[in-house]
């Protein structure tokens, strides 16, 4: 197929471009888009093994994901490899720790609070754009620090403008020559970002003059320091606060988007749910269910790309220089070799296994998982019980969505649309409630 045609495929079909490439071609094949090396998609979890244990010098993930500097910058982790990307993943991992982020857990279930309360009822609603307004709101109370003000106002808006433009097609080309690009969105994205910049550094440098002991993520970057003992410079602190910020962001909106759409259509699990939440008995259902949404619906359907930097061989065949290997997340997860009747949603089957290291792969694997993966359940877990505790959801259409790409996420194509229905629970269950929002663990 040409490769203009297997782009826009990629962009307008996504998952069931990739289910016809499986269809044809087996558990690995490889597609060629526009501005792109070869990507080999590897959906095996024998080859996904051997791709996230391979050695770092062998395969550079940082180069694969460099579509994404202009706006995270050069010194993201997610950008870099071998020992300068161990020493910044060092750097950041206390930051991102699973106790660090309970202690988040009050300010996200106030914030969700918020957001959900202003939702109407016995409406069809979309739930995606709402969901994209509390996770920022989120990432820049949590990890950036921010009160309420005028610097907050800004560059809220800024960030929202500049991650709409991000969802463009065009977001996934390389960036044109200079004399076109003045032509084109760059333009105003190159403008936006200096803006948030000049924003950002003047929080760096007011942060680093009046330290705080605070749960922020900024607060314990700016306490992080090298090896030699040197703290983190103001660009690297930048390029890692737009990196929290841009897998956060939008990748949680659409995974909390695919929640709520499924669960409208699952009866059943929605009451156990409610059950479950109202007998203050545990969360094994709801951790099993958020499971099995990661799992139906990935958001990344694939990790994070791997460039073939020597010749290698993964599953008896040997890949050249230059080649991208991808461990592709969605169609591992419907394998009904791996997952019977894929395509069903039980989180019963995670109650009976947990997740598998090389069979779940929603935030990646080896030693590229993303950092944020304990921040992205909280949210997802605190964001669930907010909503169930408060409203029954019912389809707002008797279809299910269709998957929609958004730069190099897939989320709803309808945006979620549900209709939420007010729910009166007993005062007991009203009392565990807050208490579960105010500590979700």
């Amino acid at each position: 197929m040409p490769v203009l045609l297997q782009t826009l495929g990629t962009w307008s079909r996504p998952t069931a471009f990739l289910e016809r490439c499986r269809a044809r071609y087996g558990a690995r094949f490889t597609i060629r888009l526009l501005g792109q090396p070869p990507l080999v998609m590897i959906s095996d979890p024998e080859e996904i093994k051997q791709i996230f244990l391979a050695p770092p010098e062998v395969l550079h993930p940082g180069e694969g994901a460099r579509i994404l500097e202009p706006i995270v910058g050069s010194h993201s982790v997610i950008l870099l490899d071998e020992g300068p990307h161990l020493e910044q993943r060092k750097l950041m991992l206390p930051a991102f720790h699973g106790e660090r982020m309970q202690r988040l857990s009050g300010l996200i279930g106030e914030l969700t609070a918020g957001e959900v309360d202003s939702w109407p009822l016995d409406t069809p609603l979309e739930l995606h754009p709402r969901l994209q307004r509390l996770t920022l709101e989120i990432i820049l109370r949590a990890v950036f620090g921010l009160e309420r003000g005028s610097r907050l106002d800004s560059l809220r808006e800024l960030l929202t403008r500049i991650l709409a433009l991000s969802e463009s097609p065009l977001s996934l080309l390389p960036p044109p020559p200079r004399l076109i690009s003045r032509f084109t969105p760059m333009v105003r994205f190159e403008a936006m970002k200096a803006q948030v910049d000049e924003l950002i550094y003047g929080l760096i440098e007011e942060r680093r003059d009046e330290p705080s002991e605070g749960e922020d993520v900024l607060a314990m970057l700016l306490a992080a320091t090298h090896e030699d003992g040197s703290p983190m410079s103001a660009q690297e602190l930048r390029d890692e606060l737009m990196t929290a910020l841009v897998a956060g962001h939008e990748t949680t909106a659409s995974q909390l988007s695919w929640a709520f759409e499924r669960i409208a259509r699952e009866p059943r699990v929605q009451e156990r749910l409610r059950a479950e939440l109202d007998s203050a008995s545990g969360d094994d259902y709801m951790t099993a269910t958020i499971n099995e949404i990661l799992r139906r619906r990935p958001v990344l359907p694939n990790a994070e790309p791997r460039l073939v930097k020597e010749p290698v061989e993964i599953g008896g065949w040997r890949y050249p220089r230059g080649a991208a290997l991808l461990a592709n997340a969605y169609l591992l997860h419907h394998d009904p070799a791996i997952y019977p009747d894929p395509y069903a949603f039980r989180p019963e089957r995670f109650l009976e296994n947990p997740p598998g290291t090389y069979t779940w792969i929603p935030f990646g694997g080896g030693r590229r998982r993303c950092l944020g993966a304990s921040f992205a359940l909280l949210e997802m877990k605190i964001a669930l019980r907010t909503v169930l505790d408060r409203y029954s959801l019912t389809p707002a259409h008797p279809r299910p969505e269709r998957t929609r790409r958004r730069s190099i996420t897939i989320s709803p194509a309808d945006g979620g649309r549900v209709l939420l229905h007010a729910r009166s629970p007993g005062p007991a269950g009203a009392d565990a409630a807050a208490e579960r929002v105010a500590s979700p663990a």
